[in-house]
C-alpha cells in the first residue's frame, strides 16, 4: 500500500531541542553558562521524557509545558544553577522559539510537491507546538498539528497513534511515522505504521518488541522513502 500520509514527531525530530540551551550560552553576559549548557540540554531532554512516561503510567497527566519546566528545574539544580531565576526564564522563553533542523523546510516541501499529507503528532501542548511551528516558519507545509492533549496521555500510548487515522481517514499501512526517539519509532511500528527512526546520535536500537523499518542520520531521505 502506498504511503499517503507522513507524520512527524516534533521535539528532536523537526525541532532541535538543544537549541534553547545552546543559544542562551551564546548570549552576551552568559559566559559562565557556556560550560554548563551541554549538560543542561542533555539532562533537560532526558528528564522531560522520563516525566511523560511516569505520568502516563501513573495516570497523572499534565501538559507538556509543565513537564518541560519540571525537567529544566531538575537540570538546573543538578548543575548548581537553581538560584538563577533569570536564566531559568530565558531558557523557557527560548524553548518556545526552537530552531528547525536545517533540512526540514526542503524535506517538507518535497513531500507536499509529491502530494503527501504532512502533519505533526506530538506530546507538546497546542500553544507550544504553535510557537515552534511559527518560529520555524513551516506552518504552510503542514496539514495539521496533532497534540496528545486531545486524549490526555503521552506517547507511546496507542490512543495517541489513533489520532492519525481519526484525523486523516487513512489506513495504518498508508502512514510513514518519523521520530528521532527510538522508543517512539518502535512503538509506532508495533502499532502498525511504517516507521523511520532519525538516529542523529548513532545510538543503538532500543530492545523493544517492534523495531523501526528504516534508520536514518537525518530527514533528507524521507521524501524518497515516502515516494
Amino acid at each position: 500500500m502506498a504511503i499517503t500520509t507522513c507524520i512527524f514527531d516534533a521535539y528532536g525530530t523537526l525541532f532541535d531541542v538543544a537549541a534553547a540551551a545552546r543559544n542562551a550560552a551564546e548570549e552576551p553576559g552568559r559566559e559562565a553558562f557556556r560550560d554548563h549548557w551541554p549538560a543542561i540540554a542533555e539532562h533537560w531532554r532526558s528528564k522531560q521524557l522520563q516525566y511523560t512516561w511516569l505520568r502516563a503510567i501513573t495516570a497523572e497527566h499534565t501538559d507538556f509545558w509543565q513537564v518541560t519546566q519540571d525537567g529544566l528545574d531538575w537540570s538546573l539544580e543538578a548543575e548548581g544553577l537553581a538560584g538563577d531565576p533569570e536564566l531559568r526564564e530565558r531558557l523557557l522563553q527560548l524553548y518556545w522559539e526552537l530552531e528547525a533542523f536545517p533540512e526540514v523546510p526542503d524535506m517538507l516541501k518535497a513531500l507536499k510537491e509529491n502530494g503527501k499529507t504532512t502533519a505533526i503528532l506530538s506530546n507538546g501542548s497546542p500553544p507550544m507546538l504553535d510557537g515552534a511551528v511559527q518560529s520555524a516558519g513551516i506552518g504552510a507545509l503542514l496539514d495539521d498539528v496533532l497534540s496528545v492533549e486531545s486524549v490526555g496521555i503521552f506517547k507511546p500510548a496507542r490512543t495517541v497513534y489513533d489520532l492519525v487515522g481519526q484525523r486523516f481517514g487513512c489506513a495504518k499501512e498508508e502512514v510513514l511515522f518519523v521520530s528521532s526517539n527510538g522508543w517512539d519509532a518502535a512503538a509506532a511500528a508495533g502499532y502498525g505504521f511504517r516507521t523511520a527512526w532519525v538516529n542523529r546520535a548513532g545510538a543503538p536500537i532500543d530492545r523493544l518488541p517492534a523495531r523501526p523499518d528504516t534508520v536514518l542520520k537525518d530527514l533528507t531521505g524521507i521524501p524518497e522513502i515516502a515516494a
